[in-house]
C-alpha cells in the first residue's frame, strides 16, 4: 500500500477542517477589502471637499480682481467722459450706472457658478462616501458568506 493510500483517510477527515480554515481566512481578507474600499472613497470624499474650498478660494479671488479692474474701467470712463468736454451729468452718469449695474451681474454670476461648482463637489463627495458604504457592506456580507461556508464545512465533518 502506498503513501497515499495510508494517509487518504486522514487527509479525508482533514478536508472539512481545511476548508473551513480557508473560508475564515477568505471571510478576513474579504473584511480588509471592504475597510480598504471604504477608506479609498473616504479620502476621495476629502479630496471633492477640498476641491469645493478651493472653488469657494477662486470665486473670492475672481470678485476680487474683477472689482479692480472694473474700478480701473470706471476711471477710464470718467477720464474719456470728462476729457471729450462734457459735464459728469446726464449721458455721462448713466453710462457709469450701466457698468456697475452690468458689473453687479457679471459678480452675481461669478459667485452663482461658483456655487453650483461647490455643490457638485460637495454632492460628488457624499457619493464617495455612499460608495464606501456600500464597498463596506458588501464585504460583509461576503465575509459572513464565508464564515458560513466554514460552519457548514465543519457540520459536515461532524457527521
Amino acid at each position: 500500500m502506498g503513501f497515499l493510500a495510508a494517509a487518504a483517510p486522514a487527509l479525508t477527515a482533514a478536508a472539512p477542517y481545511v476548508a473551513a480554515g480557508t473560508a475564515v481566512a477568505a471571510g478576513r481578507q474579504a473584511s480588509a477589502m471592504g475597510k480598504y474600499n471604504q477608506g479609498v472613497q473616504n479620502r476621495n470624499a476629502k479630496v471633492l471637499e477640498q476641491d469645493a474650498k478651493a472653488i469657494e478660494q477662486k470665486k473670492e479671488f475672481d470678485i476680487a480682481r474683477f472689482d479692480k479692474e472694473f474700478v480701473k474701467l470706471q476711471g477710464k470712463t470718467t477720464t474719456a467722459i470728462l476729457f471729450s468736454g462734457a459735464e459728469l451729468s446726464g449721458t455721462g452718469l448713466e453710462i457709469l450706472a450701466n457698468n456697475s449695474r452690468e458689473a453687479e451681474i457679471e459678480k452675481d454670476l461669478i459667485e452663482y457658478n461658483a456655487n453650483i461648482n461647490k455643490s457638485r463637489k460637495f454632492e460628488e463627495a457624499n457619493f464617495a462616501r455612499m460608495r464606501g458604504s456600500i464597498a463596506r457592506q458588501q464585504a460583509k456580507a461576503t465575509e459572513l458568506g464565508y464564515y458560513a461556508k466554514a460552519g457548514s464545512s465543519l457540520l459536515t465533518a461532524m457527521g
